[in-house]
């Protein structure tokens, strides 16, 4: 009698084709293309997988183990690709985990809300944001759904915000909280890469309502819900926050 072949869920399917796509990065190739397969998944993390609880489980020690490997690889130091203005994609898609007509209402009055292990916690509106420094680049959007687009973003460097505002910097993680109610957290050394931006334009223009007004943190070394829209909080934290997509099973570290 033939074995009953396993069907996996979309939601299964997702994050075996994040680990399919995090170990094709030539720097970790070492750990080679065997670990993906499931009877390497059933000894590495010692489930039988023969029940969706036991999947579930072997996937989710597989893409904690992949966190910690992109955590151990990444470059603090390395810089994302950056083009040139005539390769920007146009017009930039819009992506979210609703439709683009589902956009919510601009906050009025907004205040940017800090909390945590930081030591000025005054909120911070639009336009003292818009007095610091600005900066801005042309990187490469990537979405875990298997698309790309380039733009152009600006705004303030977050590692000089964090520094202005006093964070403690030997934490953990930074989380943030947005205003459509998504939220995600990103490990401290991204956090203070010189590409990570605290973004308040697109295109040299006031951020648009569906590219994350009033605030996007725009991460180009991470895959695209790791760069969150509409942010309203920022905190600093020893005690992993997760995210929206990554507390439904989806790699927490999301490095592009």
């Amino acid at each position: 009698m033939s074995e009953k072949k396993r069907i996996f869920s979309p939601h299964e399917k997702e994050i075996i084709k994040d680990i399919h796509k995090e170990l094709e990065i030539p720097s970790r190739r070492m750990f080679g293309k065997r670990l993906l397969s499931l009877g390497a998944i059933s000894m590495l993390t010692g489930c039988s997988l023969d029940n969706d609880e036991s999947i579930e489980s072997a996937l989710m020690v597989i893409s904690r183990f992949n966190d910690k490997v992109q955590g151990i690889l990444f470059d603090p130091n390395r810089l994302a690709p950056t083009y040139p203005a005539s390769m920007i994609t146009k017009p930039f898609p819009f992506n979210a985990y609703y439709d683009e007509s589902e956009i919510r209402p601009n906050p009025e009055n907004f205040k940017l809300k800090l909390s945590g292990l930081i030591l000025d916690k005054k909120d911070w509106s639009l336009l003292e944001l818009m007095a610091l420094p600005q900066t801005s680049q042309i990187t490469r959007h990537i979405c875990v759904e298997g698309w790309s687009a380039i733009g152009k973003w600006g705004g303030v460097r977050f590692s000089d915000f964090l520094k202005r505002i006093g964070a403690d910097t030997s934490a953990q993680f930074i989380g943030f909280r947005c205003h459509d109610d998504y939220y995600t957290s990103i490990d401290m050394a991204t956090a203070l890469h010189p590409q990570t931006l605290l973004s308040l334009t697109y295109a040299d223009e006031v951020l648009p309502a569906k590219y994350g007004y009033p605030i996007k943190i725009r991460i180009p070394t991470k895959l695209g819900y790791k760069n969150p829209k509409y942010v309203k909080e920022i905190f600093v934290t020893n005690v992993n926050p997760g995210g929206y997509w990554e507390d439904q099973g989806y790699n927490w570290f999301g490095g592009s």
